[in-house]
């Protein structure tokens, strides 16, 4: 461990004077710059199809630039060719990226670095899911809602214990509160240590998590504004958490509602969500995913065909933002 992180006593003094964080600031248009971010598990469904229509409307509308990124540092989820498949969907639908797309797992050495900046704020972790759950079972309320790591390897591993994972401390007194407002959903607040506590930064399987990965890169890349979907909104004081003790710019965030399929459930390869791009002619393309999509995202588009749909959709965006957002900038 001591080969992996250094002396962080500069993070510490840096986190103290701001447990309490509240982020609201916002982009220039001629700053701007969104990313789309998939995870190559499989090819795009609809529900991927809405969050990557939004982060794209929202570039063009700030008229910035809209990045590129598979997130594939969970090597065990990868599904061959899934990369290609997303990317190939992406230009069917009419959505040109800026710049080169970037691969995670080409990207692991800035998440090296990272770690040896976090220092003695990472510590080696040997405990289980099971044994955490166990941990929770006296636990009542929200606690016991979620698997709060109750920081059993904070000051060091037990006798016997072997580490698994690497964990980032969260300061415990006084509690790390971080709120900022999103675009959509308006105020957010969280208390990381009485609703997460120490979380995972590098996993027991020896990949990296995606807080740590996703922040990384969105610093190195200059993401301005992150638009995606709102099952990822839980996650967000976590990566702002992260952004403060690594002194990385803060995105601005808007988080989409989720499609959930007829039974409620958020739409994912898990819940048998299908492809959205089948091969079909851009005619279907466009009546049986691209109009369904702007629909759920409350735009009643007719467009007759792709360039169409595009141009339309971009005023329409706007309509949306100044009609529904809950902080229009």
């Amino acid at each position: 461990m001591d080969d992996l992180v250094g002396n962080s006593s500069a993070n510490l003094a840096r986190h103290a004077a701001g447990n309490s964080a509240g982020i609201s600031a916002g982009n220039s248009a001629a700053n701007y710059v969104g990313r789309f971010a998939p995870s190559p598990t499989g090819p795009l469904h609809i529900g991927s199809l809405v969050a990557a229509m939004a982060s794209y409307l929202d570039a063009k509308v700030h008229h910035g630039q809209w990045l590129v990124r598979i997130e594939d540092v969970d090597g065990d989820r990868n599904v061959a060719g899934a990369d290609a498949h997303i990317l190939a969907s992406l230009q069917r639908c009419g959505m040109a990226w800026d710049g080169d797309v970037t691969w995670q797992s080409r990207r692991t050495g800035l998440y090296d670095a990272a770690l040896r900046q976090l220092g003695d704020l990472v510590y080696p972790c040997g405990c289980s899911r099971r044994e955490i759950a166990d941990s929770q079972l006296s636990l009542t309320g929200r606690q016991a809602q979620a698997l709060i790591y109750p920081g059993t390897c904070r000051h060091g591993l037990a006798p016997g214990k072997t580490a698994r994972a690497l964990r980032l401390k969260v300061p415990q007194s006084p509690p790390c509160v971080i709120a900022f407002e999103d675009r959509w959903a308006g105020h957010i607040s969280q208390d990381l240590t009485d609703e997460v506590g120490d979380f995972v930064i590098k996993r027991a399987d020896g990949f990296w998590a995606y807080q740590l990965a996703v922040v990384v890169d969105d610093g190195a890349q200059g993401i301005t504004d992150i638009v995606r979907g709102a099952d990822l909104l839980d996650s967000t004081p976590r990566q702002l958490y992260l952004q403060q003790v690594l002194g990385l710019p803060q995105p601005t965030y808007l988080h989409v509602p989720v499609v959930v399929n007829s039974v409620g459930e958020k739409l994912s390869k898990q819940t048998g969500a299908q492809a959205f791009d089948t091969g079909a002619a851009p005619a279907d393309l466009l009546q049986q995913a691209l109009l369904p999509a702007a629909r759920f995202l409350g735009m009643a588009l007719t467009a007759g065909s792709l360039d169409d749909f595009w141009r339309q959709a971009v005023p329409a965006w706007e309509n949306v933002l100044k009609d529904t957002c809950a902080s229009w900038r």
